[in-house]
């Protein structure tokens, strides 16, 4: 029986000071975070202006990725370590969402964090995942094409939210989508022209060192984010 779980945090700061504090976290919270019991991985992470990749960064918003062996050591985290204190007393939202992982493919500084806890239900939420390392000599003609490879997010009603995250600005980017249904995903998926045509060029031109996809089903949300519960749809 696998009891793993991942959760995805976003933290919102609203004034300059705080978001200079979760700027400087970037770098000091590894220190707690190294320590954290039952922790088997985690990447914390900036964000980008909009919608997907962007490499124009948004200094409001910072998000921590975690994989627990289980949801009690999850849970004795986000109720009870100091830095999560700290985090709640700079930011003005603070959001979480459980999820049992469906698939992965690829992987994530060399390695596979993600085990396989759950079979996909088509009737329920689903969280994807995208990260990949862009390759440097592929940087620029990259993020001249990213602006369309969005356009087919805009008007989705079956996209509930997603932002494009990351470790390093540029060249070490993420996207985390929260989708109502697989339907809505399969639906992006085969009748977006411009999301096809991403996945053609990603293939034909080997735009990256290392990629992974991954998918999750949601299962419980702590906090709000822009005043709602994202699973209260």
């Amino acid at each position: 029986m696998i009891n793993q779980i991942t959760t995805i945090s976003f933290f919102k700061f609203s004034s300059l000071s705080n978001k200079f504090w979760g700027f400087k976290m970037m770098q000091f919270a590894h220190k707690d975070l190294s320590k954290i019991k039952g922790l088997s991985f985690y990447r914390l992470m900036g964000s980008g202006k909009g919608k997907g990749f962007n490499p124009l960064p948004d200094w409001s918003i910072y998000s921590l990725l975690q994989v627990w062996k289980s949801e009690e050591e999850a849970n004795e985290f986000f109720n009870n370590s100091d830095i999560l204190k700290k985090y709640n007393n700079h930011t003005k939202e603070l959001y979480t969402l459980y999820m049992k992982n469906i698939s992965a493919v690829g992987t994530w500084v060399s390695k596979s964090p993600f085990e396989k806890g759950i079979e996909l239900d088509t009737n329920l939420p689903i969280a994807i995942i995208t990260r990949a390392t862009i390759k440097w000599n592929w940087l620029i003609r990259f993020w001249k094409y990213v602006p369309t490879s969005h356009q087919g997010l805009d008007g989705n009603k079956g996209l509930i939210y997603t932002k494009g995250i990351g470790e390093i600005p540029v060249i070490q980017m993420a996207t985390f989508s929260l989708w109502k249904n697989f339907s809505a995903v399969k639906e992006f998926a085969y009748n977006s022209k411009q999301h096809k045509e991403a996945i053609k060029r990603t293939r034909e031109n080997q735009w990256y060192n290392e990629e992974m996809f991954t998918r999750f089903h949601p299962y419980k949300s702590t906090g709000t984010w822009q005043g709602n519960d994202l699973l209260s749809f």
